[in-house]
C-alpha cells in the first residue's frame, strides 16, 4: 500500500509540475512584447519579484537538509527560480534607471532575507521537523500573499463586469495547479504545501465563476483581445 502511495504521489507531483511550469511561462508574451518595444511601459516587476521570493523559500524547503525526500518540490521551484530571474533580468535591462533601482533594491533586500533564514533555519534547528515548521510557515505566509494577488483582478472584473484582464487560460491552470498540489500535499500529508495551495485553489475556482458570469457581458472587442491573450 505504501509503494502504491508513493507511486501515485510522484504521479502527481510530476503532473502539477508540468502545469506549474505553464503558469512559469505564461508571463513570456509580456516580455516579448517589452523585447520588441524596448520599454516596460507601465508593467510592475512586483510580482515577479514576488514569485521570485516564493520559489527561493520553496527550493529552500525541499533540500534534503530542510524537508527530505522533496526532489518534486525543488525541481519545479528551481525552473520558477531561473525563469523569474530571466524575466528581471528583461526588466531590468529595458527598465528606467528608477525602476532599475527599485528592483536592485527589492532584490537586494529579498537575498538579504534568504541569506539570514538559512543561516538562521541552519545554526538554530537541528532537527527535520523544526527546520520544516520554519522553513514551512514561512512558505505558508509568502506563498499565500502570491496567491492572493489575483484578490484585485477579481475586484476589476466585477466592476467593470469583464473579464479582459483575466485570461480563462491563466485561470484554468492556476486551478489545476492548485488541485494537483493540494492532492500532493495529502500524500503523506504535508500542511505547509497544502495550505497555500488550496488557498490557490479556491481563489482559481473563484475566478473561473467569475469568468462564467461576466464572459457574456464583455464587449465584442474585448472579447477578441482576451481570446488573443489566452490563445498566446
Amino acid at each position: 500500500m505504501e509503494i502504491n502511495q508513493t507511486a501515485i504521489r510522484n504521479i502527481i507531483g510530476v503532473l502539477g509540475n508540468i502545469i506549474s511550469f505553464g503558469l512559469f511561462l505564461s508571463p513570456a508574451p509580456t516580455f516579448i512584447q517589452i523585447i520588441k518595444q524596448k520599454a516596460v511601459e507601465k508593467y510592475s516587476p512586483v510580482p515577479y519579484l514576488a514569485t521570485l521570493l516564493n520559489c527561493m523559500l520553496w527550493t529552500f524547503y525541499g533540500l534534503p537538509i530542510v524537508h527530505p525526500d522533496s526532489l518534486l518540490v525543488i525541481t519545479i521551484n528551481g525552473i520558477g527560480l531561473a525563469l523569474e530571474t530571466f524575466y528581471l533580468t528583461i526588466f531590468i535591462i529595458y527598465s528606467t534607471s528608477e525602476g532599475r533601482l527599485k528592483v536592485f533594491k527589492i532584490l537586494a533586500a529579498e537575498i538579504a532575507f534568504m541569506a539570514v533564514v538559512a543561516v538562521a533555519v541552519l545554526l538554530t534547528a537541528h532537527t527535520y521537523e523544526k527546520r520544516s515548521l520554519i522553513v514551512g510557515i514561512l512558505c505558508i505566509i509568502f506563498g499565500t500573499c502570491m496567491y492572493a494577488a489575483p484578490l484585485s483582478v477579481m475586484k476589476l472584473v466585477i466592476q467593470t463586469k469583464s473579464v479582459k484582464y483575466m485570461p480563462f487560460t491563466l485561470s484554468m491552470a492556476s486551478f489545476l495547479n492548485g488541485v494537483c498540489w493540494t492532492t500532493y500535499s495529502f500524500l503523506p500529508f504535508d500542511i505547509n504545501i497544502l495550505v497555500p495551495n488550496g488557498l490557490g485553489t479556491l481563489l482559481a475556482l473563484v475566478q473561473l465563476i467569475l469568468y462564467a458570469c461576466y464572459c457574456r457581458s464583455t464587449p465584442v472587442e474585448e472579447k477578441a483581445e482576451v481570446e488573443m491573450q489566452s490563445n498566446n
